[in-house]
């Protein structure tokens, strides 16, 4: 609202149209309702500003008096419609397949007719009226809302979380109700409020053809219908209803489509140079450089989805010239924390906290500043680059859209950029689904140089790549690195992986950083996690006839963690005070008994030594 000029005026307007729909028939009803047959068919006057009706009522009073009734109706025809769109898209969700593709057709079919024809045959079907007209405006707005809703429960159904709720025989219904509506219910609601100027229209184009409201009650579209055969003699009678629903209906209809493109954005932090609820200065804990020195610096990093927070105030700096890996099992936030990094947290998560790049908060740089000076490795390079462009053109529109070449230039670039990478100039004109997965993932890195990037964020880039395109890959980014002075994070699963090409490392459990720790260090962590971890990658001198170490239980999911330590369930040296209270980072690692300092009882079986059985995912959990 705040940053929408089109926003701002909806919202003016909207508020102008309750305002009159309040106080419209207390202050101007009387004189709207008040026959004086001395003064019947009048043209505007000072006493009469848009002239009288056959009744010698003032036009400009009943036009601001018929606000309330207007506004009502076209309330009433928008909860019908939404409750007959949303029932019809949602019930393909819990029928069976052939009658979910005739409730689909039948939508279909209905969305083909005209919607003021569909109106006017609902509204004769249900009888002339002012219970016709809403009825007829409500059936022709369902199959909009329909579709929409079909589209976007379409896209929810496909999701593994649903997939999983079905595969424990959660009834459909239920699956409905509790996994899919509330996850479409806001860009539903905002369609309902731009729906509502459309209702506007179509109550005033009804009553205005006879087939809405009838006298003596009297709406907007009543008012033009009655004053209509003078059109030409006092064509001033029509200014006040017409201009009427002209504002009400721009007004609902902007404030409406300006919430549906805010919310498809996706969200930027929102504290982003403002100050996090609990913000971490650079003295705030160990291993956190100043802003002047860091290339990155992540202030107290919170992440929510609703009442579910996967990312729990992760602070951390990356140096120029550093590269800093996270790790952990899935589900402990890594890939969020490089989302949020990036601004890329997908609808409808929220971030809160300050990320700041060189000192500026992310949310104050411009698109250009951002897309030159940030670039995001993802671990699936085929998902990353569009299939229907060759990979040049990919790489040129950073440089023709955010540092202004011609495409000369900006081909030209390209080029150099995947013959540095180590992509043949001739790759330039490949569709990605012609190049390996090596190949891909190089062009997605050659992507992110095109500007000048001063931070480089690396998901899992080596995940579906072979060892040998792994190392050349791991090789390159180093490489990049090296020669530019930029900051890299590197997430992975891959302790190994992380220990020797990082200079830090981040280990991360249950959305917390809980160690902080010099990747030549890792092998003396302190946190009983961390070394669990460790204690799960083989070596040359793992006795195999043992079994590999890994750790009892599972990480909790987000909705479940609540006060104490995360890890105490799976951990040999947790405690009361462990299950109590929430440990702080403190000197790096945040533990209460950071290697089994003043542990009580470190019985669990699997735990001596802090070592634990550790679920490893892939080479590292």
């Amino acid at each position: 609202m705040r940053r929408s000029p089109a926003a701002r005026c909806g919202a003016v307007l909207v508020a102008l149209t309750l305002v009159l729909a309040v106080l419209g028939p207390w202050v101007w009803g009387a004189e709207a309702a008040r026959f004086d047959p001395m003064h019947t068919l009048e043209g505007h006057s000072s006493a009469h500003w848009l002239g009288t009706d056959d009744g010698g009522r003032d036009m400009l009073a009943r036009t601001l008096a018929a606000t309330r009734l207007s506004v009502l109706l076209a309330a009433l025809a928008t909860a019908l419609g939404a409750v007959l769109g949303v029932t019809l898209g949602a019930l393909p969700s819990v029928l069976g397949e052939r009658a979910a593709r005739f409730v689909t057709a039948v939508v279909n079919g209905m969305t083909a007719i005209p919607v003021l024809l569909l109106a006017m045959f609902a509204a004769l079907v249900a009888g002339t009226g002012t219970a016709g007209a809403v009825v007829g405006i409500g059936v022709a707005s369902a199959p909009g809302l329909a579709r929409l809703t079909r589209t976007l429960a379409a896209g929810v159904e496909s999701a593994d979380y649903v997939a999983a709720a079905r595969m424990l025989g959660t009834g459909r219904v239920r699956v409905l109700t509790r996994h899919i509506l509330p996850n479409i219910a806001e860009p539903l609601i905002l369609s309902v409020t731009a729906a509502l100027g459309y209702a506007l229209l179509g109550m005033a184009t009804l009553s205005l053809l006879g087939l809405g409201v009838q006298p003596p009650d009297y709406d907007w579209g009543r008012l033009l219908h009655d004053a209509l055969p003078r059109v030409y003699v006092d064509p001033e009678v029509i200014a006040g209803p017409a201009l009427a629903v002209a504002v009400a209906g721009i007004g609902f209809t902007l404030v409406g489509e300006s919430l549906a493109r805010a919310a498809a954005r996706t969200p930027v932090p929102p504290g982003a140079g403002k100050g996090a609820e609990l913000p971490l200065g650079p003295a705030s804990r160990p291993g956190l450089s100043s802003a002047s020195e860091a290339v990155l610096e992540v202030r107290d990093l919170t992440v929510f989805f609703g009442g579910v927070t996967p990312v729990r105030g992760v602070s951390f700096t990356v140096a120029s010239g550093e590269v800093v890996g996270i790790v952990g099992e899935s589900g402990s936030g890594k890939s969020l924390t490089a989302l949020a990094v990036g601004g890329l947290v997908p609808y409808p998560g929220r971030v809160r906290g300050d990320v700041l790049l060189e000192g500026k908060p992310l949310g104050e740089l411009s698109r250009k500043e951002l897309g030159t000076r940030l670039a995001m490795v993802f671990q699936d390079p085929l998902s990353a680059l569009n299939p229907a462009l060759r990979v040049g053109t990919q790489l040129a529109e950073t440089a023709t859209v955010h540092l202004g070449m011609t495409r000369r230039e900006a081909r030209a670039r390209a080029v150099a950029r995947l013959e540095r990478t180590g992509v043949a100039a001739e790759r330039v004109s490949s569709f990605p689904h012609e190049l390996s997965g090596g190949m891909r993932q190089r062009a997605v890195i050659a992507m992110g140089l095109m500007g000048d990037p001063r931070l480089i964020v690396a998901d899992e880039p080596t995940t579906a790549l072979d060892t040998t395109v792994q190392r050349k890959v791991l090789d390159l980014l180093g490489e990049v690195v090296r020669d530019t002075g930029a900051g890299a994070v590197l997430i992975s699963h891959d302790i190994a992986v992380v220990s020797s090409r990082c200079d830090r490392v981040l280990v991360m459990y249950a959305g917390r950083v809980v160690e902080e720790v010099p990747a030549d260090r890792l092998r003396k962590a302190r946190h009983p996690y961390t070394r669990a971890l460790v204690a799960s990658i083989p070596d040359l001198g793992t006795d195999r006839s043992l079994p590999l170490a890994s750790i009892p239980g599972a990480q909790p999911v987000p909705s479940a963690v609540g006060e104490g330590c995360a890890f105490a369930d799976r951990c040999g040296f947790a405690d009361e005070v462990c299950l109590r209270e929430t440990p702080a980072l403190v000197g790096g690692v945040a533990c209460h008994h950071p290697s089994g300092e003043g542990a009580v009882g470190a019985s669990k079986e699997g735990s001596r030594d802090g070592r634990g059985e550790v679920a490893a995912e892939g080479s590292g959990g």
